[in-house]
């Protein structure tokens, strides 16, 4: 995933979930993702989707333990 992609993605979270302060982080290994931020925080990962349109998945994670009690 290269730095015009990152860039555009983040953007594109900012706007879509009304957050500045989405950042994303280039992967090393594998290249072809990076890893999602709100602050300090990581909350998931945006892959390049498998098809070559140039779209992108983004995967995150809800941990029980970050979830309140009913």
């Amino acid at each position: 995933m290269n730095e015009s992609d990152i860039k555009r993605i983040e953007s594109h979270l900012k706007r879509t979930f009304n957050a500045g302060g989405i950042k994303l982080k280039a992967r090393p290994k594998p290249n072809d993702s990076a890893e999602v931020y709100v602050g300090d925080e990581f909350i998931g990962i945006v892959f390049a989707d498998e098809d070559g349109d140039g779209s992108f998945m983004f995967e995150m994670a809800i941990l029980a333990e970050d979830l309140p009690e009913d």
